[in-house]
């Protein structure tokens, strides 16, 4: 991936964008009724409430929250990180739904529902992460998922899209060295940074669906609206904002 390496590529990154760089995907686009609407529809909460959900990567557990003060009868937060989990545990105390919401590392709870956002493109092993949902959803349950960008995106390079579509121009190498200039997690690849990121496209994900205990019940690939008007299938990985869908399992 990418063309433009070594000390140039470097050094242009350096030049361009300087050595401290917070990104340009902010997520603040999803307006006062929250991500989980924003992104399912007010549909969701009737879907959602009186049931088991599980927050698969929770992070810092806002959207569990949504879930818990919309009617879930109860919210287990899964995320890999210590340090987010304990902010949304104290999260939870402040809005009053601490009695209906966990947060953990682990569980081993069938949930009618899971729900995961902006987290498949981040997963080291998407694949494993399906085999692992299918053991923590009920038969007849439901997985809601929606990620992006998706890495052909304009920004699908995350930190690293420093300008449309950069992380595709320059190499891993360099963007990993100027980034080091500002981070010093030692990170030397994509998947080692924090929150990781796998290069998922919307191909990808289609194809490890396909391979997985699930099927689709419902996919969009939603265009980027300033770009709709070239959203074609031949275009589509480019002019693709979010990957949104409901999976059953076979």
């Amino acid at each position: 991936m990418g063309f433009i390496g070594g000390s140039l590529g470097y050094h242009l990154l350096r030049g361009i964008v300087g050595a401290d760089y917070t990104g340009l995907c902010d997520g603040g686009v999803y307006g006062p009724n929250g991500k989980v609407e924003a992104l399912f529809g007010p549909a969701i909460w009737h879907d959602l409430a009186g049931k088991v959900v599980i927050d698969f990567g929770c992070g810092t557990g806002q959207e569990a929250l949504e879930v818990a003060r919309h009617g879930a009868r109860r919210v287990i937060g899964i995320d890999i990180r210590e340090s987010v989990l304990e902010i949304a545990r104290r999260a939870a105390k402040q809005a009053g739904v601490a009695d209906r919401c966990v947060f953990t590392v682990h569980s081993d709870t069938r949930a009618d529902a899971i729900l995961t956002i902006d987290a498949f493109e981040h997963f080291s092993d998407p694949a494993g992460i399906l085999n692992l949902m299918s053991a923590l959803v009920k038969p007849d349950g439901r997985v809601y998922v929606s990620f992006g960008p998706p890495w052909y995106h304009p920004l699908g390079g995350h930190l690293f899209s420093v300008f449309p579509w950069a992380h595709l121009l320059f190499t891993e190498r360099a963007l990993i060295r100027w980034r080091s200039d500002f981070k010093s997690d030692g990170a030397r690849r994509f998947t080692e940074v924090e929150g990781g990121l796998n290069l998922m496209t919307v191909r990808r994900f289609e194809r490890l669906v396909e391979q997985s205990p699930f099927r689709f019940e419902r996919f969009e690939a939603v265009p980027i609206r300033k770009l709709r008007f070239l959203s074609h299938p031949l275009t589509r990985e480019f002019c693709t904002s979010i990957v949104r869908c409901t999976l059953a399992l076979r």
